[in-house]
């Protein structure tokens, strides 16, 4: 597939997001009717589990948690003012005080996540992310991390190489990029530009819905993703 073809971009978008979409859109609806939600499990299919044990609906999600979600999975939750969408076979461990998990670590897997105003920073196993309310979706393995800023301002930077952070501020996911572990791809190209995959303009819409607030690509005109 071209990478610069928008068109093949958004087809294998609607496939790779469908199951969740199709899952998720009486979600969307209940949660446009009804507004901002609680912090808690609101949604999940298959087999999740926090802290090693299944979850329930509503249940809350305490900085120091970790949540998994296992093959043909997914979960949607709220933490404070922020909202993730976990697909399948991924792992997050979180960190912070009060209601609001400051560091998130996602270990593997894909994590999409809508946050409030604030310092956070997300870690994987090959990069660092400081955030400070934005809107962005991640997938991450053992060598290679996958980073779209779908909105706002991030700092990245590869794990342990904050040397080589770069700001990269944007409104409609304008600057994916791959990020590769220090050790395995030359310096020039640890952080080369990549294409918006398996996330879509949908999903972003649901999670700040659970959390009162509209993305800021709203209304603007953009073509969907």
């Amino acid at each position: 597939m071209n990478d610069a073809d928008p068109t093949q971009r958004r087809r294998v978008l609607t496939a790779v997001s469908a199951t969740v979409l199709a899952a998720g859109m009486a979600s969307l609806r209940e949660a446009l009717a009804q507004g901002k939600k609680e912090p808690g499990m609101y949604h999940m299919q298959g087999a999740v589990l926090v802290n090693g044990k299944p979850v329930r609906r509503g249940q809350i999600i305490k900085p120091g948690d970790a949540v998994q979600t296992g093959a043909k999975s997914f979960a949607i939750f709220v933490v404070g003012n922020d909202a993730f969408l976990m697909r399948s076979s991924a792992k997050v461990e979180t960190a912070g005080s009060g209601g609001f998990a400051d560091v998130l670590r996602l270990v593997s897997g894909s994590l999409l996540s809508v946050y409030s105003p604030g310092i956070r920073r997300i870690e994987t196993p090959t990069a660092t992310i400081g955030i400070r309310g934005t809107g962005i979706y991640m997938q991450a393995d053992a060598k290679r991390t996958y980073v779209c800023t779908c909105y706002g301002t991030v700092e990245v930077a590869p794990a342990g190489m904050p040397q080589m952070t770069e700001v990269i501020s944007t409104t409609h996911h304008e600057e994916p990029r791959y990020i590769y572990a220090g050790s395995s791809m030359p310096v020039d190209k640890m952080m080369p530009k990549a294409p918006v995959i398996n996330h879509s303009d949908a999903e972003l819409t649901l999670l700040e819905s659970l959390v009162g607030r509209q993305p800021p690509f709203a209304g603007k005109g953009y073509a969907p993703y």
